[in-house]
């Protein structure tokens, strides 16, 4: 497939929103449309060399899926189907929503469980972003003082959501276009 692909995993449409306004900067012409991984086969993702992944926070930190409580099926179960698929070869970049002010010993922490994952099946993560203008006392998604990709806090600081999504997209659109030629 010649476009980023735009997958997400969402229990409250937020992850589900952010993905669309995504896709809506990036325009239809370089992205395909967002796909919820609950209605996802494994073999669309693959078909893809670059890649957006997106998800919100659960818990301690956990990846949504039935284990945290998900009506539907989620990350969770679509990590499990992935599992043993080779990733090398693509260019992943990651968002994840968290609440720094209620969640500010685990903000956002899901997202390193996605990176370790699509690290540990080959994929090449970009879009690493840093953690100034974010208050929170720990989060298992920094590495080397930045975030392993995007994080939104769109319940504590939903003005500066679009601004983030802008700023993270013209870093990494570049890097993700390089893969689709």
């Amino acid at each position: 497939m010649n476009k980023i692909g735009i997958f997400y995993g969402t229990e409250t449409g937020l992850t589900e929103a952010m993905a669309q306004v995504m896709y809506r900067v990036l325009g239809d012409d370089i992205a395909s449309e967002p796909v919820n991984v609950n209605q996802a086969k494994v073999s669309e993702l693959l078909q893809y060399k670059s890649l957006i992944l997106g998800a919100p926070s659960y818990g301690v930190g956990e990846l949504p899926g039935r284990a945290t409580g998900s009506e539907e099926g989620n990350w969770e179960e679509f990590l499990f189907r992935l599992d043993d698929a080779d990733l090398s070869g693509k260019r992943i970049a990651l968002f994840g929503l968290g609440n720094q002010q209620k969640y500010f010993d685990r903000f956002a922490s899901s997202l390193i469980h996605l990176y370790q994952h699509v690290v540990a099946y080959g994929a090449e993560v970009i879009g690493a972003w840093s953690t100034d203008g974010y208050y929170f006392s720990r989060s298992h998604s920094v590495i080397d003082n930045k975030f392993v990709g995007l994080v939104l806090d769109h319940h504590t600081q939903p003005e500066m959501t679009k601004a983030r999504i802008v700023g993270w997209l013209d870093q990494i659109k570049p890097e993700l276009l390089e893969k689709l030629h």
